[in-house]
């Protein structure tokens, strides 16, 4: 199969790259191609005439997203927009990773495929926009997959940050009501590659289970065997600019849909 993959340079796009070149014929773009220009997109797009289009370009600074909203509109709807254009021209599947910011954690419990979005800031609502347009632009060809917490080992993540400061601190503070769910992207790309055989629609694609950042935190220290301790403390006491979802977990309900292994079990392979 002939595979498009944007944002290729990303932590996630490089793990989907590695995950499908043994099988695929894979072309990975990143900033050399903008995305939200049709005419850039649309040539590369012909030039590689892909059957399948996984698009992780994205806006990912959720704080960032706060203070310009415009610009991180601009790439994560307007490029999701031109993308499945694109791919809607050629007849190719899209695969567009979205986030859990699209809801606004008051549910008290996890986030199905059917639940109605109701993001809290910028990053989400331009997610949100990104998910329906490419929907309404490719409707038989889209399958949005939503995900969490995303770390790997190809891009900065809080896995990482923490195994660095559990190394050069004793304690650090970590938010504690805050909860979702922490995802290995290497373990993302497979259900990614799942997603082409499957109907279009919206799936959900994180790992299994949920916890917060200071239970996340407290994890990497364990399996690490780091010493240092676990502060927690409330959220409003970093005062980001981005709001975040209380309780943001996301729960799989589509049949046939790939079902990720739980997060500590994945966790534990990652820094074995």
């Amino acid at each position: 199969m002939r595979v498009l993959v944007t944002g290729a340079a990303g932590m996630l796009g490089q793990d989907l790259v590695a995950r499908l070149a043994p099988r695929h014929e894979v072309t990975g773009v990143d900033l050399e191609v903008d995305v939200t220009d049709p005419a850039a997109l649309g040539a590369c797009a012909r030039a590689v005439r892909p059957e399948a289009v996984f698009h992780c370009a994205a806006w990912t600074d959720v704080d960032g997203a706060e203070a310009d909203e415009a610009a991180a509109l601009a790439v994560n709807a307007d490029g999701a927009r031109v993308v499945a254009e694109s791919a809607r021209a050629l007849g190719a599947a899209m695969v567009l990773p979205s986030t859990d910011y699209v809801f606004d954690g008051e549910k008290g419990g996890p986030y199905v495929e059917d639940d109605p979005p109701a993001p809290l800031g910028a990053y989400g609502r331009t997610k949100l926009a990104g998910e329906r347009a490419a929907l309404q632009s490719w409707p038989e060809g889209v399958r949005v997959a939503r995900t969490a917490w995303l770390y790997g080992a190809r891009g900065r993540n809080f896995v990482d940050t923490m195994r660095r400061l559990g190394a050069e601190r004793e304690e650090v503070a970590v938010v504690d009501d805050q909860r979702g769910c922490p995802t290995w992207t290497r373990d993302l790309a497979g259900a990614l590659e799942a997603l082409v055989d499957l109907p279009p629609g919206v799936y959900h694609t994180a790992a299994a289970g949920s916890v917060t950042w200071a239970g996340l935190a407290k994890a990497v220290f364990a399996l690490a065997d780091l010493p240092c301790r676990v502060r927690p403390i409330a959220a409003a006491e970093l005062d980001r600019p981005a709001p975040r979802p209380r309780m943001s977990a996301l729960a799989s309900t589509r049949p046939g849909a790939p079902r990720l292994r739980g997060w500590r079990e994945a966790l534990a392979e990652y820094l074995g």
